[in-house]
């Protein structure tokens, strides 16, 4: 699997990221399962967060084999110092390691969040202590919002974040105003040697009203390979900013975009655009959240 440098954090990184909320409500078999599928393809960087249902626990009985091997990130969506610190050192345990490579404060998706994030008793104070404290290596912001790119860029001119995790697909980079503020990201990221990762690859729509949700994402997700295929070959032949993308929060569709990682190989980007085009439904996941 292709690997790209994580901005100045130096890293290696697969371009698939681990995306550990699919660890979220499974039993543990599944888990080790999932888990090997991603290691013997390759995948060297494990996403998680605290707030992942039981994923940190999930991954925790694995780490002491495969601690060495991968680029462990978490998040905290506290937003407090006290109750962020707390959560950081809870992660750790949960993990079973005395650090993560990467802390980050999880889904900073407007500016009255990253007010709090970066005000005075924020959690951010709390990542800078565990990373002077060698909880932590590095910190970093995530996001899920049509607003995310603007929120991050200015979340990067507020603190020197060492990487951003922000939305990115084909459908979204058709709307002007998004394509306008992901590029000013870009450019601010570039600016800082930062490292830029982003989600929602494969989301196609909402759910509907009265729609059996066949997946656990929160979003109807890609599953046919034709189009997980083209999803995975745009975002990643058209965009060399990008050091990769988190796998999406689902088991059972992460051989389709390790297979899709592989196939990418035989399409432009703009041959991918076209294939995306076919789709009737396809619309961004930020229409209508869940929460």
């Amino acid at each position: 699997m292709e690997t790209r440098r994580l901005g100045r954090l130096e890293h290696r990184s697969s371009v698939l990221i681990y995306g550990a909320a699919a660890l979220g409500g499974v039993d543990q078999d599944v888990a080790d399962a999932s888990i090997q599928l991603a290691l013997d393809a390759g995948i060297n960087h494990f996403d998680v967060a605290a707030d992942y249902g039981d994923a940190e626990l999930r991954l925790g009985p694995r780490m002491a084999e495969m601690r060495d091997r991968i680029f462990l990130a978490t998040k905290t969506g506290r937003r407090t110092y006290d109750e962020a610190w707390a959560e950081i050192n809870r992660s750790l345990e949960r993990l079973q390691t005395d650090h993560v490579d990467l802390i980050q404060m999880h889904a900073v998706c407007d500016l009255e969040n990253l007010d709090l994030v970066t005000g005075k008793g924020g959690s951010l104070e709390a990542a800078v202590r565990a990373k002077e404290e060698g909880l932590v290596r590095a910190i970093g912001i995530t996001g899920h919002t049509a607003a995310a790119p603007s929120v991050h860029r200015e979340g990067l001119r507020r603190f020197d974040f060492d990487s951003v995790l922000t939305p990115l697909n084909y459908r979204l980079s058709t709307d002007p105003q998004y394509a306008d503020d992901y590029a000013a990201l870009v450019e601010a990221v570039r600016a800082s040697d930062a490292a830029l990762m982003t989600i929602k690859m494969i989301a196609r729509r909402n759910w509907q009203d009265g729609e059996e949700k066949t997946y656990d994402t929160w979003y109807r997700p890609f599953d046919e390979q034709r189009y997980i295929s083209a999803a995975t070959a745009w975002l990643l032949n058209g965009h060399p900013e990008i050091t990769g993308l988190a796998t999406a929060g689902e088991t059972r569709l992460l051989q389709q975009m390790i297979t899709a990682e592989k196939e990418r190989a035989d399409l432009t980007p703009e041959a991918a655009a076209a294939i995306l085009e076919e789709v009737q439904d396809y619309s961004s996941p930020f229409i209508s959240m869940p929460w």
